[in-house]
């Protein structure tokens, strides 16, 4: 008998083991062709000497990120059934992304308006497909992970996108100065190449009870399931929980670098603390936070890792009011980074808990979207902010700013409940 327990216990870690890694690698996935879109393309359009206003246009071709809830039903009314309903989808995205930046490779760019307009259809293209990988992907480790391993599973897909963006962003730039622009683009390519055969073999989804029959129930019936599982009232909580939970780290990414320049620190001196130190105690702190979920549970994951994420904001504070000093900039940075690491690690877990598989595209695509509304409304005023209250009182308010999200948390999630009120709770592999 305790062998059979044995074997069984070892069966499970396997599973779960196979179910993060799958996960993390889907993370590499998604993060090599965003960074190829816009750093890497940015690189060789300005190695090229290409305008910088007609580069700055490029930051354009990002908007199929924030515009991809409008085609998410699409993956939820015509999934591809085989390896499953999702990773069909991811295979094909996939390829075509592989090809795609292998192709950008053959790109030749000048000052000429025709060299420019098809680096920038290229690189319009690149987003539309890598958007829908997005979507899809997010959907997979929704669909994918029991409520256990969410927390886990939200820190290995982020490590693996900090992971592609470290790859590209250092690595494509240290190939494209050693062997030219082309091989970078190339070994990019290679990178996404490599997710395929994990794809393959990626654990298999159950098909769920009720699949979306119509083009109108794929679009009407994210929305309609979603209201009708969380009563009208909550379903308004929730949207506001997601949309202001990470509002005091919006505010403060809008104005950390300026605020460095300001204290006189030179842009290469934030270039390697922020792109280097800041990633790897991001890094850091996403894995940290993935292991402490599994025992804190969501709800207090989300009260501790969001009260500490927002109290280290002060760091910034007692900076503003010391007299600087590298070592003093790289504590700041790394203590912000990691703790607002472990904040990713429970925000994305609560995404997830609050997705039905059957509308799992949609519904992680729609409630992304509202969080992308506090990176931008919410968050533009912040130079306004801290130029009327200086420096000092501009970090105090992003403390302050936590305020609505906590009132929000008390109602929806109590510290002495496992599960967001009104989140979805059926076992994940029952669908």
């Amino acid at each position: 008998m305790r062998r059979i327990r044995c074997r069984v216990a070892v069966a499970i870690r396997a599973d779960r083991w196979h179910r993060l890694m799958t996960v993390g690698a889907e993370g590499v996935a998604s993060g090599v062709p965003l960074m190829v879109g816009s750093k890497l393309l940015q690189g060789w359009l300005t190695a090229s000497q290409v305008p910088l206003g007609l580069i700055g246009l490029l930051g354009l071709a990002e908007l199929p990120y924030t515009l991809k809830l409008f085609w998410a039903p699409l993956l939820d009314r015509w999934p591809i059934a085989w390896p499953d309903r999702r990773r069909g989808w991811m295979l094909v995205l996939q390829v075509l992304l592989a090809l795609g930046i292998a192709a950008m490779a053959l790109l030749q760019p000048s000052r000429a308006s025709s060299s420019l307009t098809l680096v920038g259809l290229a690189a319009v293209l690149l987003a539309v497909v890598s958007a829908t990988q997005d979507i899809v992907v997010d959907a997979y480790r929704t669909d994918l992970l029991p409520e256990e391993e969410r927390g886990a599973g939200a820190a290995a897909a982020a490590l693996g996108y900090r992971a592609a963006m470290l790859a590209v962003g250092a690595g494509g730039f240290l190939v494209a100065g050693a062997l030219g622009w082309p091989l970078a683009f190339l070994a990019s390519a290679l990178l996404v190449a490599a997710v395929i055969p994990v794809t393959l073999a990626g654990p298999r989804l159950r098909p769920v009870d009720q699949p979306v029959r119509s083009l109108r129930q794929a679009v009407v019936g994210p929305a309609r399931e979603f209201i009708g599982r969380t009563g009208g009232r909550r379903a308004w909580l929730l949207l506001l929980l997601v949309m202001l939970y990470r509002w005091p780290d919006g505010l403060l990414n809008g104005m950390a670098v300026p605020f460095m320049l300001q204290k006189g620190y030179s842009a290469g001196t934030i270039g390697v603390v922020n792109g280097g130190w800041g990633i790897a105690a991001t890094m850091a702190g996403t894995a940290f936070g993935g292991l402490v979920f599994t025992r804190l549970g969501l709800n207090r994951s989300l009260w501790l890792f969001g009260i500490g994420g927002t109290l280290t904001n002060l760091t910034y504070w007692a900076l503003a009011r010391s007299g600087g000093g590298i070592q003093a900039l790289l504590i700041t940075v790394c203590v912000e980074h990691f703790a607002h690491g472990m904040l990713t690690a429970a925000f994305l877990a609560l995404l997830m808990t609050l997705c039905h598989p059957r509308y799992s595209a949609t519904q992680y695509a729609l409630l992304s979207g509202v969080y992308a509304l506090s990176r931008s409304l919410l968050a533009a005023p912040a130079g306004y902010l801290a130029s009327a209250f200086g420096w000092e009182r501009f970090f105090l308010f992003t403390v302050v700013a936590a305020v609505p999200s906590a009132l929000l948390l008390a109602v929806l999630a109590p510290w002495n409940q496992s599960t967001v009120r009104g989140a979805y709770e059926v076992a994940r592999d029952g669908s």
